[in-house]
């Protein structure tokens, strides 16, 4: 069990990463609620991967609503209530525009952005999932999602690069960045319980967890 007394807990990472399995696994372990992104609602998103300079716009914008709108409707009294566990962080949501939307669709969505952010509750600890481009392209094509299909290699790395600067200077809640590359949080209890018990142990407001085989 986690003892620091965490309320709201985000787990982060790019597509791949493990995100959504080890919030999943998270809530599990300590009964409490998950606030999950559904890529599958999004009917942009198929399209986005075969053309991204068309459907960038379209796309972006109906994931920040959705995002938007699950943050806003997480009350405070359900943070004290019960542990929440998300698998998205609001603030990163331009991380994406900025790779993908031309500089006046991204103007427009700034403002809209601006709009949305400063509703959203701060986590209390902030799980960032690295892995390598290499790495994340398997994945991917391991699951065979239909919507990820069409994911080009090249746009992966440009994601993971852009994940690893955003994280690199992020400071506003503590953060555990944690190589997922040698770790099966999802099949392995071994693996989680070690991150459980590093997580336990954390004294800084930024920590590594580097397991290696």
């Amino acid at each position: 069990m986690i003892l620091n007394n965490y309320r709201y807990i985000t787990v982060e990472g790019p597509i791949g990463a493990g995100k959504t399995s080890l919030a999943k696994q998270l809530a599990n372990h300590l009964g409490g609620s998950l606030l999950l992104e559904d890529p599958e609602e999004n009917p942009f998103l198929e399209r986005f991967y075969d053309d991204i300079p068309r459907y960038a716009l379209s796309t972006q914008l109906f994931f920040l609503f959705q995002r938007a709108n699950q943050v806003q409707n997480l009350k405070q009294t359900d943070l004290f209530s019960r542990v929440t566990i998300c698998d998205f962080l609001l603030e990163k949501d331009p991380l994406f525009a900025k790779l993908t939307l031309s500089d006046e669709e991204y103007r427009l969505y700034q403002q809209i952005y601006d709009h949305f952010q400063p509703a959203a509750p701060v986590p209390d600890l902030v799980i960032y999932l690295q892995a390598s481009p290499e790495t994340l392209v398997q994945r991917v094509k391991r699951r065979s999602s239909p919507y990820e299909k069409n994911i080009s290699e090249a746009y992966l790395w440009r994601l993971s690069d852009s994940y690893t600067q955003f994280f690199h200077h992020y400071k506003k809640t503590p953060l555990m960045i944690v190589n997922s590359e040698n770790l099966n949080f999802a099949d392995n209890l071994k693996d989680f319980n070690l991150l459980i018990e590093r997580i336990n142990q954390m004294q800084g407001s930024r920590e590594y967890f580097n397991y290696s085989i």
